[in-house]
């Protein structure tokens, strides 16, 4: 396997040039760094973050499902991804 399939293959597989699939795994991990952190504190200071994490990772979630693919446009216009990557 060639090194730029490496690196495209999963991106174009979802419908994504490797910018946008960038773009979207960075804007799922800070919340998911939160809500990791939540989860640490909790487990040391129940009284705290009581739903915190449970509420990111759902959230995460349905914004996961409800995400629409179109084909690979590696040419955005207007420099907009071709989907909403915050629902």
């Amino acid at each position: 396997m060639s090194l730029k399939r490496l690196f495209t293959e999963h991106p174009e597989a979802v419908g994504e040039s490797y910018v946008e699939h960038m773009h979207v795994a960075l804007s799922f991990s800070g919340p998911l760094l939160a809500a990791g952190l939540a989860a640490l504190v909790h487990a040391f200071l129940p009284f705290l973050c009581t739903s915190t994490a449970s509420t990111t990772v759902k959230r995460l979630h349905a914004r996961m499902m409800n995400r629409t693919q179109h084909p690979v446009s590696h040419a955005p216009k207007n420099g907009m991804v071709s989907w909403d990557p915050v629902i």
